[in-house]
């Protein structure tokens, strides 16, 4: 008898659940914090003209230098800072806990929060320390440091605003977190994928104050932008750091016709830049809307997507997929998120839809 290949793969990569993709045939998508705004049709004739013409059979080249120029620019990068490119924000976590795999070293994060910050620990052998929030979804600080002082973990991230809490937390709390990093060597990456959609960016505190940042690293993705199936990542940082992370990344993880829509994107910025104001606009009035519903708690958002708590979490999400609309039911996610779905900020038209099928389970 031969044995079975499965006893290769490691026990507790066996135990694990695959990251879980809803089926969204046929729904009004409000599950998976998307830019609900397709291209408008001229950018699509446009775009397509110039997907066309990419050479398809050569490796990437210089257009991903210019891919890092143009975000760059974008971004108004500061002074000594470099900046590099992951296939996604989740390749460049994967990226961070690879190069931080020194003999005992452990990740740190807020909790309810981003699953792969704990995913990319477990599978890299790291140990992952997490810190759950107050009930308020804020950071409780004085754990957060005691967490910090008693692991000094290599990476601490703070999630700005935060998954799936859609909240940011207080700056000067973020500031003492930072110090006491630093302290002991170790990283903080402030983890900016929602940027579009937030009133506050950490990048003007690294601009203000360079070195008291010089631990932190900036991470963002063109996801949000309006751009989540190009699969674009970046981070930002220091040169030396981001230079160590660059070295492990493999060659060619951006592909040429995802290079180019991140180009057209850029070069086409002030139509994304609108679409985000929409989402912000009607953002708005889906938790004004929420607030007028009996036994709905909206928590405030500075993201593309509102958590609210409802007396029936599953209840609530049955019935809306009932009606042809998927959200995320996040209540068996952490203790603190009892009885709370998310929902992604949608369409003008999407938004009513939500509204109103929501107000028919009451």
């Amino acid at each position: 008898m031969s044995a079975s290949p499965l006893r290769m793969i490691r026990q507790d990569v066996q135990s694990m659940h695959a990251y879980a993709i809803q089926n969204a045939t046929g729904m009004v998508k409000l599950d998976a914090m998307e830019n609900p705004f397709a291209l408008p049709a001229e950018l699509q004739a446009e775009l397509g003209a110039r997907l066309g013409a990419v050479a398809i059979h050569r490796y990437p080249g210089a257009r991903i230098d210019e891919l890092k120029q143009a975000l760059t620019r974008y971004v108004n990068m500061p002074d000594g800072c470099a900046l590099m490119l992951g296939n996604g924000s989740d390749e460049l976590i994967s990226l961070l806990a690879m190069g931080c795999d020194l003999p005992g070293a452990s990740i740190l994060a807020p909790l309810p929060g981003f699953v792969m910050y704990a995913m990319s620990a477990q599978l890299q052998g790291l140990k992952f320390v997490g810190v759950p929030l107050t009930a308020d979804f804020e950071l409780d600080e004085p754990a957060m440091l005691a967490a910090m002082r008693e692991h000094q973990p290599a990476i601490t991230y703070i999630a700005y605003p935060n998954n799936p809490t859609a909240n940011l937390w207080s700056a000067d709390t973020i500031r003492r977190l930072i110090a006491e990093a630093a302290r002991f060597g170790g990283l903080v990456v402030m983890d900016e994928a929602y940027q579009p959609f937030s009133s506050r960016s950490w990048l003007d505190e690294i601009r203000a104050h360079p070195a008291d940042n010089a631990n932190v690293l900036l991470m963002r993705t063109l996801s949000k932008f309006g751009l989540a199936g190009v699969r674009i990542g970046y981070m930002l940082g220091p040169q030396a750091l981001v230079h160590e992370i660059d070295k492990l990344r493999p060659p060619y993880n951006v592909s040429v016709l995802n290079a180019e829509c991140a180009l057209f994107a850029l070069e086409h910025a002030p139509v994304f830049a609108r679409q985000a104001a929409q989402i912000r606009e009607q953002r708005t009035v889906l938790v004004e809307a929420l607030q007028r519903m009996p036994g709905f708690v909206p928590f405030p958002s500075e993201a593309n997507m509102v958590l609210v708590r409802v007396p029936d979490a599953q209840l609530c999400f049955d019935a809306l997929k009932a009606r042809g609309i998927l959200v995320k039911n996040v209540s068996k996610m952490h203790p603190l998120l009892t009885h709370c779905l998310r929902l992604t900020v949608g369409t003008l038209s999407e938004n009513a839809q939500l509204i109103r099928a929501l107000q028919a389970t009451l």
